[in-house]
């Protein structure tokens, strides 16, 4: 089962994402919080796989308890369109995914699984404007790829085309498993934190 709390200020968005996921055999709600602050506390106490994070909270944000959570869980943002700004700070943070809320229940499942996996996930929609934005920022801040192999080289083309590990493997021709070690050897490498980070980095090449 794949362990998720949900974070949003309103009852009303818990309340339908609760329904959303109750109704995948393979995902367990075991928590929902009201702020920042509570989401942090909870999670560092029930160690959930994924937590579903909305931007703005009283307390304590969204992006800030990103940065607290990193390395402790995965998050995946829920933004809006007119929130550019925090999803820019979101992601130097750590979070592994962004999502809409108006997202139908489909893609929030799957968003889910992929980042309880260990993948990353960009909602389409802001796909493009997000990379752009934060590989702007990053260019005089990222170190140079000299470091990497040939073969991570590779893997940083397919992290920059959003390939999650199952299609790197197939379009490398190499287990899965190995795809996720040179992902993290990747990350490590170039000092970045998560998916989205390397999509952002390749962007800006």
């Amino acid at each position: 089962m794949i362990r998720v709390l949900v974070a949003d200020d309103h009852a009303a968005v818990r309340a339908g994402l609760l329904l959303i996921l109750g109704g995948a055999s393979d995902i367990e709600v075991i928590g929902e919080a009201a702020d920042g602050r509570s989401a942090v506390d909870m999670a560092l106490e029930m160690r959930p796989d994924v937590v579903l994070m909305d931007i703005r909270m009283p307390r304590l944000d969204g992006i800030a308890a990103t940065a607290e959570l990193n390395g402790v869980t995965d998050v995946i943002i829920l933004t809006t369109f007119d929130q550019d700004e925090y999803v820019f700070g979101a992601l130097r943070a750590g979070a592994a995914g962004f999502l809409l809320k108006n997202a139908d229940a489909d893609t929030l499942v799957q968003a889910v699984r992929l980042v309880a996996r260990g993948d990353g996930l960009i909602s389409p929609s802001i796909t493009r404007r997000l990379i752009s934005a934060f590989a702007q920022t990053r260019t005089a801040e990222r170190p140079e790829p000299e470091g990497l192999t040939a073969r991570e080289r590779e893997v940083l083309e397919c992290l920059g085309r959003g390939l999650s590990n199952a299609e790197i493997a197939r379009k490398l021709d190499i287990a899965e498993p190995t795809a996720k070690t040179h992902v993290s050897r990747v990350l490590t490498k170039l000092g970045l934190q998560s998916r989205a980070q390397a999509a952002a980095y390749y962007a800006g090449m």
